[in-house]
């Protein structure tokens, strides 16, 4: 007999499946249905070619998401029912039967590396084939592997110390280990906050003190006037490895910095960076930035809880195809499945990130000039074969920034130049 847990679950894998499905195929219909002209808000700044790129683009992606996310289903299916973490269970269990800490960690990293070799090929077809089609890629198949092997390892050097510790706590800290989890989740991250810029991102790329001497007084009389301390502003060489543009905020606290990618400097004038790190000061000032993180615990901590009172309960575990219960198969499980139960969420959080987005465009309005961030965008739009035409229910589900042509409007009514 179905366990109600097993019912659950497969329902709700095979509705997360279908409706993600559904989502992108409308996705690609409504982007093909609007690829014949450029949308009128845009057709003085973007040609149509530039706009059929887009749409070309974007269908590609998504094309290829509804692949991954119909094997990524599939592997998860394999996991749970279909006995493979059960498999790895036992095989971990006869190399060392006496050693749970250990041997946890290593059913749960065996997964993560099953997992990353199945991603791996949808990874370097994006770069390699579809990147490189429509001119995006600079890296070399010897950079992605190295880039890869880099992240491995630095998420070995990082996740190793949490995963032994969760472990730990797990099995001899009582009751109430999740609770003492969750403090050295939380510190953890606010740890990896501050060390990012300094410490990983320059393991990846390479940032230099951004030289143009003009822009550099233009920029620190921004960040003086909203009241923005930085430990300095830096250009990124985002080139070596895409030709896509960008500008960010990274750190936290006083390791704060102000970070460019070369490319946006091509192709950005002065009033349209000033303009774009306007907006990125915006979030800076709305606490946007301190609001995620605070979601962040919050989640981290119902979460934790949760799993806390799962890990006690056997159907729990039979329930999604493991025979025998124990800490390091509670918390995999928790990991795998969550994203499935959580799905339906995704239209909140990505409005509230559209929110933010907005009070950021606001913001910029007022301490730049609208008219010079709609320039930068559309540059960036038409530079990064953004699409102008998402499908609004696709858009709804997933995206963390409002559509071109709702972003342009609002920011039309708020120009005050």
């Amino acid at each position: 007999m179905t366990s109600p847990l097993t019912a659950l679950f497969i329902s709700l894998l095979i509705v997360t499946t279908l409706i993600r499905l559904w989502l992108a195929k409308r996705h690609v219909s409504f982007i093909q249905n609007n690829r014949a002209s450029v949308p009128s808000a845009f057709d003085a700044s973007i040609s149509l070619v530039a706009h059929q790129k887009a749409a070309d683009y974007s269908v590609t992606k998504t094309r290829l998401m509804m692949l991954e996310g119909v094997i990524q289903a599939a592997l998860l299916y394999f996991f749970t029912l279909g006995g493979g973490l059960q498999w790895l269970d036992f095989s971990w269990r006869e190399a060392m039967p006496n050693q749970d800490v250990l041997r946890g960690a290593l059913v749960i990293l065996s997964a993560f590396f099953i997992s990353g070799l199945v991603d791996l090929p949808f990874d370097y077809y994006k770069a390699f084939v579809i990147d490189a089609r429509f001119g995006f890629n600079k890296m070399t198949p010897r950079m992605f592997f190295t880039d890869m092997l880099k992240h491995g390892a630095i998420g070995l050097a990082l996740g190793l110390p949490i995963l032994f510790a969760a472990l730990w706590l797990m099995q001899g800290a009582g009751s109430y280990w999740w609770l003492y989890l969750w403090v050295v989740w939380s510190v953890f991250n606010l740890l990896m906050l501050a060390l990012y810029p300094t410490v990983i991102a320059p393991l990846f790329n390479k940032f230099s003190p951004l030289a143009d001497e003009s822009l550099k007084t233009r920029i620190e009389t921004l960040l003086s006037k909203c009241g923005f301390k930085s430990q300095g502003l830096f250009v990124m060489d985002g080139s070596t490895r895409s030709s896509h543009g960008n500008a960010y905020f990274t750190g936290f606290g006083s390791s704060k910095r102000v970070v460019f990618f070369d490319t946006l400097l091509e192709r950005l004038n002065g009033n349209e960076i000033e303009a774009v790190l306007a907006h990125e000061l915006g979030h800076f000032r709305h606490k946007h930035v301190v609001k995620r993180i605070a979601l962040l615990f919050i989640m981290s901590f119902l979460g934790l809880a949760l799993l806390g009172w799962l890990k006690q309960q056997a159907w729990f575990y039979s329930g999604l195809g493991v025979a025998e219960a124990s800490d390091y198969m509670a918390l995999l499980l928790f990991i795998l499945i969550s994203p499935v139960f959580l799905f339906l969420l995704n239209p909140i959080m990505a409005s509230y990130s559209r929110k933010h987005e907005f009070e950021a465009d606001a913001y910029a309005a007022k301490n730049a000039d609208a008219r010079h961030l709609i320039d930068a965008l559309v540059k960036l739009y038409r530079d990064n074969a953004s699409t102008l035409t998402p499908d609004p229910l696709h858009s709804a589900f997933y995206d963390s920034h409002p559509p071109a042509s709702l972003r342009i409007a609002k920011l039309n009514s708020l120009k005050t130049h």
